[in-house]
């Protein structure tokens, strides 16, 4: 049974219901449909319950039926977020990059990828490598300013970084 049709909690069959009316009323391709429900159970299983693998299934199925790239793009990203949350984070990198070459204003994905390479800069420290943080800092700041770029007023506490770090120009 489809993860979505399983959900007990209100706003998950709330979601699942409105989603269900629009794919009835919205004319899409019996692809597009499954692709969606696909992701809808991928979403559902990662947010919600932390099924990390079986999110990962749902994900690449519906990559495989989705051939928009703009649908795509938040597939790719997603599973993304779920690499990020394994703490896989070169291939949770690959995914934001994947995602960002067919949807170049996703900002979410610049946020995160400023993350990951802070988080490889400030490891860099801990282990005595100052030139290989700075390097990762730097990396930072540029996807900051991109994340920035495209939703001014997001992103404040990485806006004070890089203000305070005088990498913001």
């Amino acid at each position: 049974m489809p993860r979505s049709r399983i959900n007990g909690n209100f706003i998950d069959k709330t979601f699942s219901v409105v989603a269900n009316i629009l794919l009835r009323i919205i004319p899409t391709t019996s692809g597009e449909k499954e692709a969606f429900t696909y992701y809808r159970d991928g979403v559902m299983s990662a947010q919600s319950e932390g099924n990390y693998a079986e999110a990962l299934q749902n994900y690449y199925e519906a990559m495989r039926l989705e051939i928009d790239p703009y649908d795509r793009s938040y597939i790719l990203y997603n599973i993304g977020l779920i690499h990020t949350s394994n703490g896989d984070h070169t291939k949770a990198l690959e995914y934001y990059f994947r995602a960002l070459e067919r949807n170049p204003f996703l900002p979410q994905a610049f946020n995160n990828m400023a993350v990951i390479c802070h988080y490889r800069g400030e490891q860099a420290i801990r282990q005595g490598d100052s030139e290989i943080a700075e390097a990762w800092f730097d990396q930072a700041a540029e996807y900051w300013k991109q994340a920035i770029a495209l939703t001014p007023g997001n992103y404040i506490e990485a806006h004070n970084w890089l203000k305070i770090t005088r990498r913001f120009e």
